[in-house]
């Protein structure tokens, strides 16, 4: 894939409006990541909106509930027919499994292709301290975003959200045909925000991963474009 066909931008913006002149802005992004935020504010209008500008969407929804429920979540998603959706591996296995078959369910209903479910490991908002000390977690970090991803594996998903710091060794474990999508990824150049465990872009390309989210270094850029084009010149 071209460079910037590996860059996912983040429509983390609150209103379809706002999602539109960034579309307009940035006519030659061709995958973008609608989440939480837009997608409650506006509804999937604006999934409609990228699907008739040929665009590739990542729905990253993060679900997180018991396995019924998921499911049914799943299958109401397959309509949208996105390419990447997103659910928290501690979820559990029964979850996954069912998540994973109802969404394939719901795809093959409706006569669209099912789009890939791939499993949130750990957010790269927190860090080994916070996954020790506040979760209550043993497990040393790269240990447990492993866990999570192979779980997701054994489950029959499609690939694993991960930091880039976690990436190298989720694809030696995971294989080739895994995807591995990562966010947490900043130029030097910018600032770090909320990302507790970040690489440059091409540092995490070459770690491993297959996408890179990146969506403040771009979207809030004094000139977005340029941004853009400048992260696609260094991943080259």
């Amino acid at each position: 894939m071209n460079a910037d066909n590996r860059i996912i931008v983040a429509l983390d913006v609150s209103s379809q409006e706002e999602a539109i002149a960034l579309l307009d802005k940035l006519p030659q992004v061709s995958f973008w990541k609608v989440g939480l935020e837009l997608f409650v504010s506006s509804g999937p209008g604006i999934l409609e909106i990228l699907k008739q500008r040929e665009k590739r969407i990542f729905l990253d929804l993060k679900f997180h509930d018991i396995p019924n429920t998921v499911a049914g979540a799943c299958r109401a998603a397959a309509k949208y027919n996105v390419d990447l959706l997103t659910i928290h591996s501690t979820c559990g296995k029964d979850a996954l499994k069912a998540a994973q078959l109802a969404l394939t369910e719901g795809a093959a209903a409706v006569d669209k292709p099912s789009p890939k479910l791939i499993a949130i490991t750990l957010l790269t908002s927190l860090n080994s301290r916070q996954l020790a000390f506040d979760l209550k977690i043993p497990l040393e970090l790269p240990e447990y975003a492993l866990h999570m991803a192979l779980l997701a594996k054994e489950t029959g998903l499609a690939g694993a959200v991960c930091s880039p710091q976690e990436v190298e060794q989720l694809r030696m474990s995971c294989g080739d045909d895994f995807v591995l999508v990562c966010p947490g990824v900043r130029p030097k150049w910018a600032d770090g925000g909320d990302q507790k465990r970040s690489m440059t872009p091409k540092a995490a390309l070459k770690a491993g991963a297959d996408y890179l989210v990146i969506g403040r270094p771009i979207t809030a850029a004094d000139d977005p474009v340029a941004a853009f084009g400048r992260i696609c010149e260094e991943i080259e």
